[in-house]
């Protein structure tokens, strides 16, 4: 198994204000991305991922590189963030859910009251062709872990289905809603055709269904994100990525309770 590189994972690149937390401001996102260029750092899109899991010899010398994704895929992204990437010559991977595709987040809990737009497949086919790809982050943003077979396996599969109709290219990766996966949850993803998937901070070793990542959350406005540093800072800003990440729970439990599983 090759060296797995760091995976990012950013939601909300929004100016407005909201009580969550993973909203990140455009100032920052844009101080961040270019930091990592300065740096030397370089993007992996999905296939070069799966060529650094894997066991071939990198003729390349090495250079630092990370993966850089976007659950959600909500539609100031348009605006404020595939434009940075795109002067910096990063690729991204961005996660929709799909039924919500074009429509507001009546998916989530409103902290706040504020809702937000996702991105339109008009917009999703627009940059899918500038080095964003399209991947899956299920149908409807349920935790996977709460659900029986038939319905991960339908949630998963609904997904990449849509995906594949409406922008002509089936996903090879899926971001387990809240980060939460299991082995069971694992299996059905493989069965349905994926061959990457993104959990949290508490991914499995180097196994490319279970892959960890880090979140970078609305406190982490430094140039290089705190979850990609070496130092004490780099160790507090993984625990408190943890931390955050476990409280995502509240979130899952206030959908069920208000029966927040159902399409646009």
């Amino acid at each position: 198994m090759g060296a797995i590189p760091p995976i990012l994972s950013y939601h909300k690149i929004d100016p407005r204000f909201e009580l969550g937390f993973t909203q990140l401001t455009p100032r920052v996102f844009r101080r961040q991305v270019e930091t990592l260029a300065r740096l030397g750092y370089r993007s992996l899109g999905s296939a070069e991922l799966l060529f650094a899991l894997s066991d071939t010899p990198h003729p390349t010398p090495h250079t630092p590189s990370f993966v850089l994704t976007f659950d959600d895929g909500y539609a100031p992204l348009v605006q404020h963030a595939f434009p940075v990437l795109a002067d910096h010559g990063f690729a991204a991977l961005v996660f929709v859910i799909t039924d919500f595709v074009g429509g507001e987040n009546t998916w989530d809990v409103q902290y706040g009251w504020r809702r937000f737009r996702h991105l339109s497949w008009d917009d999703l086919a627009h940059w899918q062709d500038r080095g964003v790809e399209v991947h899956s982050h299920t149908a409807t943003h349920a935790r996977m872990t709460w659900l029986p077979e038939d319905a991960i396996a339908e949630e998963l599969g609904r997904s990449r289905e849509m995906i594949t109709r409406r922008l002509g290219r089936a996903p090879s990766g899926v971001s387990y809603p809240f980060g939460s996966a299991d082995g069971r949850v694992r299996r059905l993803a493989e069965a349905a055709g994926y061959t990457l998937g993104f959990r949290g901070p508490n991914g499995a070793g180097g196994d490319p269904l279970m892959l960890e990542r880090w979140p970078v959350y609305g406190w982490d406005r430094f140039g290089l994100p705190l979850v990609l540093r070496d130092s004490g800072a780099g160790r507090v800003g993984r625990a408190l990525a943890r931390f955050t990440n476990r409280c995502a729970v509240g979130t899952a439990a206030i959908q069920r309770a208000l029966g927040r599983r159902y399409r646009a």
